[in-house]
């Protein structure tokens, strides 16, 4: 917080724009600290509130309409890609998904409010060719609603920020080690899970080729379709004889599925 407090007094609403424009971009930038300095800084009479709040939202909405261009223009391997360079590229595409399935455009609402749904909400958009016009209007919103509260909590706690940061400068580098060793665990973990998975998955693929052999030699062999509604809409073909059933409702749905034969499930 002292850092970017510092940052802003000396270089003020240009640098919150960038910094906000290259966040939401998707740039190891996060524009938090930097919308809470600037708030506590127009409490203190060092920065104009409106002018910032102008900015950030400026910046915030041009990072969704280039997300949003990109996922109309590339479509799903846009949306792949972001996914994959996440933590949890398993759940990152239908998680997104599942969110517009219930809500709608209004998921844009929220977006930047939930890790990851922020970068991925905007391409998303554009891969289901929502009209620019409502995009627009969705995305201003949810950004006006993101850059004011972290503006106004700034704005409404700046002497308490103010101690914080004088805390975290007396803490100096010995906070900064922890932080990092707290973040370097985690990413540990993830690391960990995520190569668990790969291996487990890898031990029980079957190739395309090898089930259609033995489709042919007439083995029993139950086919679920686990795809997503997004990807069954955009390809409704299918396996002959597969059986349905979204990965949401296999929990509830394993009891209908039989168990004296092999099942094969697939969702790509």
């Amino acid at each position: 917080m002292t850092d970017a407090l510092a940052f802003l007094v000396q270089h003020g609403r240009t640098v919150l724009f960038l910094v906000v424009l290259a966040g939401q971009l998707g740039l190891p930038l996060p524009p938090g600290p930097f919308l809470l300095a600037a708030g506590a800084l127009a409490g203190r009479g060092r920065l104009d509130l409106a002018s910032a709040w102008g900015l950030s939202l400026l910046a915030a909405v041009l990072s969704d309409l280039v997300w949003y261009e990109g996922g109309r223009r590339k479509g799903r391997a846009l949306l792949d890609l972001l996914c994959r360079i996440s933590l949890e590229p398993d759940s990152c595409v239908r998680r997104t998904e599942n969110a517009f399935l219930r809500h709608g455009p209004r998921t844009l609402l929220v977006a930047k409010f939930v890790p990851g749904l922020g970068t991925v909400a905007p391409p998303l958009a554009g891969i289901i060719r929502l009209p620019l016009a409502r995009f627009l209007l969705y995305s201003g919103a949810g950004s006006l609603l993101w850059v004011g509260t972290y503006l106004l909590l700034g704005y409404v706690f700046r002497d308490q920020l103010q101690d914080v940061a004088r805390h975290m400068l007396a803490l100096g580098g010995g906070l900064g080690t922890l932080l990092g060793a707290a973040l370097v665990a985690w990413l540990g973990v993830k690391y960990a899970q995520r190569r668990r998975f790969l291996r487990d998955l890898k031990v029980a693929r079957i190739s395309p080729q090898e089930l259609r052999s033995r489709l042919a030699e007439g083995e029993e062999v139950l086919i679920v379709d686990l795809r997503g509604a997004l990807d069954f809409a955009s390809d409704p073909r299918t396996i002959p004889g597969a059986l349905r059933v979204s990965a949401e409702e296999l929990a509830e749905r394993h009891e209908t599925i039989p168990h004296d034969r092999e099942i094969v499930l697939y969702c790509t």
